[in-house]
């Protein structure tokens, strides 16, 4: 398995993706860029990381196989060293694994788990390492993740060998790259709690409720602390200005504690109606759930190519379920009010 690789991994180059939080990414990076620096000249790799203030990053390792399993070894021991030094000022008796996400195009990950789950047992039983290939895809990518810990050693067997699977299986049709989103996630307020939007849902995000709440203080100075709901325009998603949050928060219902509920209408081509009501009704009632809103679905009548979808609920509500509805749909949904 070995001299395979080597023989044909001097003329072999490869480009290896990793998800890292910020934390080790700085690890990797070092005082002035001084460990990767070292880690590019003494691999022989070229390794770059991307850019932005993300909770997440990509790093993204290329070169001959050998350079890259050179690269992996010093990334792996590097974490060994963090993992050993935080050790040193806890009460932590273990040891935890050193951990590594691979960023693999999903469809190669089928003969990375081989049939019947047999070729990620053999990978696990003769490196020692865990492997986990993710159910889902990251969103908006074509990419899952694979989850490898372990010893470094055990780590570096383990990406041999993965590296060799995805030489013998070359991803198939067009990769759709995972790009992390940037930390200013749009934030969405509702009944109470704010949300962020990660893939098609809605994530319940405590620590942005602040910065949220900052925000609606300075463009709506009146309105007391968390009585803030304001309508959230599908269209307005990413809060990139303040002009924008401006927008958003300018239409927060001042001094009402509980504003009256109200409806909008939305209508949805036949053909696409499935994809909102999900199979036995679930991705609807998922819409339901997280919106707050209530949502009919009118019959379909005879002659008509659309549905009718009333939505009613408070403002913030209905803007949620209206996002999710379109979320649903690439190019969205036409709404009448």
């Amino acid at each position: 398995m070995e001299s395979k690789v080597s023989e044909g991994g001097l003329n072999v180059t490869l480009t290896i993706r990793l998800l890292m939080h910020g934390k080790e990414v700085g690890s990797i990076i070092g005082k002035k860029g001084e460990t990767v620096k070292k880690m590019r000249e003494e691999s022989g790799a070229r390794i770059n990381i991307s850019e932005g203030n993300c909770p997440e990053r990509i790093v993204t390792i290329t070169g001959p196989t050998d350079a890259i399993f050179k690269a992996f070894a010093m990334i792996a021991y590097k974490f060994e060293e963090d993992i050993t030094n935080s050790m040193s000022n806890s009460t932590a008796t273990s040891k935890p694994p050193v951990t590594l996400r691979l960023v693999v195009p999903a469809s190669q990950c089928g003969s990375l788990i081989g049939k019947g789950g047999s070729k990620i047992k053999e990978i696990r039983e003769s490196t020692g390492a865990q492997v986990q290939v993710a159910g889902d895809m990251l969103p908006n990518s074509t990419e899952r993740a694979v989850t490898i810990s372990g010893t470094p050693d055990a780590i570096i067997q383990c990406v041999k060998q993965i590296c060799v699977v995805m030489l013998e299986s070359p991803p198939k049709g067009a990769t759709i790259p995972y790009r992390p989103k940037p930390a200013s996630t749009p934030v969405i307020f509702a009944g109470g709690q704010a949300y962020t939007i990660q893939g098609q849902y809605a994530i319940p995000h405590p620590d942005q409720l602040t910065k949220l709440h900052q925000l609606a203080m300075q463009q709506t100075p009146f309105t007391p602390l968390g009585q803030t709901t304001p309508a959230f325009p599908g269209e307005k998603l990413p809060l990139h200005s303040s002009e924008e949050a401006q927008n958003l928060m300018g239409q927060s219902s001042g001094l009402d504690a509980s504003p009256p509920a109200s409806t909008h209408e939305l209508t949805i081509p036949n053909d696409l109606i499935g994809c909102i009501i999900g199979r036995q009704g679930t991705k609807i009632n998922e819409i339901r759930q997280m919106s707050g809103a209530q949502i009919k679905i009118a019959n379909a009548t005879e002659g008509s190519s659309e549905r009718q979808i009333t939505i009613t609920g408070t403002p913030a509500n209905i803007s949620l379920a209206q996002y999710l509805i379109n979320a649903r749909h690439p190019k969205g949904f036409s709404s009448i009010q």
